[in-house]
């Protein structure tokens, strides 16, 4: 009875996540078009950073408890997920146009904070305040130059669009929460699921938990592909994983230092692969085509196996 319960979780979870998911993108979308800001700053921003809030409340609370060494696995599987699963998938539905802004300059950030994440996991295995410090103002540059494109590409406000801004703002804060309490749901549910299996906790947090809290960016992504907001797909994914790396690891340094475990250290390297691979596949045509995301999810499977073997 236990595990039937823990199945219905998880299904009342995903419906939570989709319904959510939808909201949100509707409304976001509506206050881009409404102030003429462009889609793919409100995918970097709002979006990324919304559906990275469940692997936030993750990592600071695990900081909070003394337990911050759950903080890397769900951090890089989320960051692995984000690219090869969840922009594999939003791609093979609809091949997903990419803005030469992301190409030039936010991909080549992301790949390079990654990086840094390597570099500062393997001087002493951990995160120290610091390097938290660093972390932190990494962001806040990165959230400096957003502020910059968003005046420099700021777009033409449609004559038509007649959506009251409180009737937006609430699709966005009910879109959050739903996302935010869906979320909740199917990661208790699922690890609860994988301990009643005998899975490994590293095996665990890698995956399920990191699939758990990347949940949010999944259906964002593919609801925002489908209703043709392509910018906001892969603004989300790319901004999500600076967020995960600079925001969530940064503050949790910030609370205590962050355990890096040696073996972390090839999965982050995935991490950094991952990256690469988006960009190699978006470099020549900027779009991301059906062929790149079966690439990807391949990419994927490959890694699943190695976590398993």
């Amino acid at each position: 009875m236990g595990i039937l319960l823990q199945f219905l979780l998880l299904a009342l979870g995903f419906f939570m996540l989709v319904k959510g998911a939808d909201w949100f993108v509707d409304g976001a979308a509506g206050i881009a078009e409404k102030f003429g800001i462009p889609h793919l700053v409100i995918g970097l921003t709002i979006v990324a950073m919304g559906t990275s809030a469940p692997e936030a409340a993750v990592s600071i609370t695990a900081a909070l408890k003394g337990n911050a060494g759950i903080t890397i696995g769900n951090i890089v599987g989320s960051n692995i997920m984000n690219i090869l699963i969840i922009l594999g998938l939003a791609s093979v539905i609809v091949p997903i146009a990419v803005a030469k802004s992301t190409v030039r300059v936010e991909m080549p950030y992301m790949l390079a904070m990654t990086f840094l994440l390597l570099v500062f996991g393997c001087t002493g295995n951990k995160i120290v305040l610091w390097e938290g410090v660093v972390l932190w103002i990494a962001f806040i540059a990165y959230l400096l130059y957003l502020l910059w494109m968003a005046k420099k590409d700021k777009e033409e406000i449609p004559e038509e669009k007649n959506q009251p801004v409180w009737k937006l703002l609430l699709f966005i804060v009910i879109g959050l929460g739903l996302i935010m309490l869906g979320s909740d749901f199917a990661v208790d549910a699922a690890t609860a699921i994988a301990k009643a299996a005998g899975l490994s906790e590293r095996f665990i947090g890698l995956t399920i938990v990191a699939l758990g809290t990347s949940l949010p960016e999944l259906v964002t992504s593919v609801s925002a592909a489908m209703k043709g907001k392509a910018d906001i797909a892969i603004g989300n994914i790319v901004g999500s994983n600076i967020f995960n790396i600079l925001f969530v690891v940064g503050t949790t340094a910030l609370i205590t230092p962050v355990i890096f475990e040696t073996k972390f250290i090839v999965d982050t390297l995935i991490a950094a692969a991952a990256g690469i691979l988006l960009w190699l596949c978006v470099f020549r045509d900027h779009k991301l085509s059906r062929t790149g995301g079966i690439v990807m999810l391949v990419g994927y499977a490959a890694y699943f196996v190695y976590l398993t073997a």
